[in-house]
């Protein structure tokens, strides 16, 4: 089973929201195969912790402006989490991506292609 249309355009939305704030290796990872609660993990990494947390505002307001909430805004500084029940979004410091490599521990996992214009 694959995640479904609805969460793969969430997806987008919020990978695009990222990618306006400049976050960077931004990927999308299927967990539907692995998860019971969540269908997509969409990690992203920002260079410094002002800009984690303005990726994270960014995309609460974008996702808002649809009438998306997150269930919880989990973390502060270096790692930010919002959780949307089907979408979770990751964003993290350089070193703690690094660190946690939370891409690699779900390699097995389809990635699901973003239509996104990273700056770097």
């Amino acid at each position: 089973m694959a995640a479904s249309e609805s969460v793969k355009k969430l997806t987008q939305l919020a990978a695009t929201a990222i990618s306006e704030k400049l976050g960077v290796d931004i990927i999308a990872l299927d967990m539907t195969d692995q998860m019971l609660l969540s269908e997509v993990f969409l990690i992203a990494t920002a260079s410094n912790e002002r800009q984690v947390e303005a990726i994270a505002d960014e995309v609460y307001e974008k996702l808002g402006l649809i009438g998306e909430k997150p269930i919880r805004r989990e973390g502060k500084g270096q790692w930010v989490l919002l959780d949307y029940s089907d979408l979770v979004v990751h964003i993290q410091s350089e070193e703690l991506r690094s660190y946690y490599m939370l891409d690699r521990l779900w390699n097995d996992c389809p990635r699901i292609a973003l239509e996104i214009v990273e700056a770097r």
